[in-house]
């Protein structure tokens, strides 16, 4: 695959519509009605939204407008187009979590990332959709339906950040946020082919902390997620787990120019130890992936497994006795609208006794504690995100409606346990076409340096690993009329083309 030949203003990066709004060659306003064209021609099918906020995104791309023509934007994203998952509080908005069985709580206050987008001027469209609790790796909802990949609706977008990422990878704007608390940014990005970050436990605040969740950015460029995560993160009163106060030096990945791979310390991990058999294709892609670091200098060096099959299977039991507690609180009539996978995933722990739940809570800290010890050694660790390519939209994980537990986020959870911040960006395609995401995680708290690996991954992976978006490259009046696109801005960084969390 090439180079993105779509420049319409959807196609364009938060990077480019920014610097495209400082000259005054686009405007917020021109720039949402060309991300609602996209929506309306691709939402119906793709099912992206849970609430999608037209109106009000208009009148904030209006003020946002005047706030540029002025010369006093509120910064970089004053202006661009953002979706929140679901489960991200929106003042007024209900949160049923994905799931029909549960009557959604109607926040009175925003939470700390809606606010910080809104604060910094950020367009939000709606807040995307989530399977049931964000307990599966799919698009699959009692509540929404099926959210199906931008690339082939007949494949999954990943899970549970469902409708971010289908949002990202068809255009609608360039920034999303999702959460994560096993894999559940990250796996909509390996099958989406997105670049997205779960950042360091504690570096984006939530309202509703738990053990290994975290938000974080989703977007089609690791400078657009950098971007994001320079608004979102930083401490809030209500996150009692946040880091202190820190400007991250997110503005420049390249560090003038001086960034290098060269001497670092770089862990290739290719065998989880657990779960699915790693698929040939998605090892030779992140061994190559690994080649291209190699040649520029660094150490690239075999990490041998760390995590076991008992340690994942503890890490989903504890999960399903959590969701279960929420399950039991729900009445007769609504637990029968519940997806029937997640109560058959449920019910599959109603037998667990209070000393194997706190074996289970042990098992969690013995994760932390062997992925740290076998990461330490290392600046960063290259491994493939999944071990298996997008699969049928229709299924709600992986092997369909059997019960494999979590048996395909053996490289994903660990770094949710430890803290540590774990990146996507895609490395290449199966022959069929779908996408291929290598995740580099670092120590915890180095964000920026794991981002700064990305983008530095991003401008030398080959073409053939390089996504065209699957974004229509004609408005709507072009494809009644049969005019040619109108030209935008270039997009001013790399050539570029898918639990409650």
């Amino acid at each position: 695959m090439s180079t993105d030949s779509a420049r319409r203003p959807a196609s364009l990066t938060a990077q480019a519509l920014s610097a495209a709004y400082g000259s005054l060659s686009l405007s917020p306003v021109d720039v949402l009605e060309d991300v609602a064209d996209v929506i309306a021609l691709r939402e119906p099918e793709l099912n992206a939204f849970w609430r999608y906020d037209v109106d009000e995104a208009r009148y904030a791309a209006e003020r946002s407008a005047a706030r540029w023509r002025a010369g006093s934007p509120r910064g970089p994203i004053d202006g661009v187009p953002v979706t929140v998952k679901e489960n991200l509080a929106r003042a007024g908005v209900p949160m049923p979590a994905g799931n029909a069985g549960v009557t959604p709580a109607v926040p009175q206050r925003s939470s700390p990332v809606v606010e910080r987008i809104e604060e910094a001027g950020g367009v939000i469209l709606g807040s995307t959709v989530m399977p049931d609790w964000g307990m599966l790796s799919s698009g699959v909802s009692s509540l929404h339906g099926i959210t199906r990949s931008p690339w082939d609706p007949r494949l999954t977008t990943g899970g549970s950040s469902s409708g971010a990422g289908a949002a990202a990878a068809a255009g609608y704007g360039p920034l999303h946020v999702g959460t994560d608390i096993g894999g559940s940014i990250r796996l909509p990005g390996t099958w989406l082919g997105l670049t997205t970050l779960k950042p360091s436990a504690g570096r984006v605040p939530l309202d509703a902390p738990f053990l290994g969740r975290a938000a974080g950015p989703m977007a089609r460029s690791a400078v657009d997620a950098a971007m994001l995560l320079g608004v979102i993160s930083g401490p809030d009163p209500r996150d009692w787990t946040a880091l202190p106060a820190e400007r991250l030096e997110v503005d420049d990945l390249t560090v003038g120019g001086s960034y290098d791979v060269a001497g670092l310390r770089v862990g290739l991990h290719v065998d989880a130890g657990c779960g699915l058999h790693l698929d040939p294709a998605i090892r030779e892609a992140v061994e190559e992936a690994a080649r291209v670091f190699e040649a520029a200098g660094a150490r690239v060096e075999r990490l041998a497994p760390f995590l076991t099959p008992a340690l994942l299977r503890q890490l989903d039991e504890f999960w399903r006795v959590r969701s279960l507690v929420d399950f039991d609180a729900l009445e007769p009539a609504a637990k029968e609208r519940v997806l029937p996978f997640i109560r058959r995933w449920v019910e599959a722990a109603r037998g667990v006794s209070a000393q194997e739940l706190m074996r289970d809570y042990t098992s969690i800290t013995r994760i932390q504690q062997v992925t740290v010890l076998a990461t330490d050694p290392f600046d960063l660790v290259l491994s493939p995100v999944a071990p298996i390519a997008a699969f049928p939209a229709e299924w709600p994980m992986p092997w369909g409606e059997r019960d494999e537990g979590m048996a395909h986020i053996g490289y994903t959870a660990p770094y949710n346990m430890s803290g540590q911040p774990a990146a996507t960006v895609n490395c290449g395609f199966l022959p069929d076409g779908r996408a291929i995401g290598l995740q580099v995680s670092g120590r915890r708290f180095d964000d920026v340096g794991v981002l700064r690996a990305v983008h530095w991954f991003e401008r030398r992976r080959s073409p053939e690993a390089t996504p065209i978006w699957p974004i229509p490259q004609t408005r709507s009046s072009e494809r009644q009329s049969g005019a040619q696109p109108r030209s935008s801005e270039p997009d001013s960084g790399p050539s570029a083309p898918g639990q409650p969390e």
